[in-house]
């Protein structure tokens, strides 16, 4: 289940930050917040590199694997659709 943060939530949520840190202190915490995201985004595709160069290793196609996963996906999107719109 995914859930949205709606806009009055994020001001809300932007406004608590700003009393209990104050405004001179939300440029950096919005900083450090970045280079930690970025941080997350190169090491996942640092991960992932390396899951497929062991898998090329191997010998496995990686990218009938993903052709494959994304099919499986797509149908089991669709039976899950279906029994939502049945209840």
């Amino acid at each position: 289940m995914i859930y949205f943060i709606s806009g009055a939530e994020l001001v809300f949520v932007f406004f608590i930050i700003l009393l209990v840190f104050g405004a001179d202190k939300v440029p950096d915490i919005a900083r450090t917040l970045g280079k930690g995201m970025r941080q997350v985004r190169n090491a996942t595709e640092d991960i992932k590199e390396e899951i497929q160069k062991s898998a090329e290793k191997q010998g496995l196609d990686t990218k009938q694997i993903e052709h494959d996963i994304k099919e499986i996906k797509d149908e089991v999107e669709d039976i899950a659709g279906s029994v939502k719109r049945n209840s």
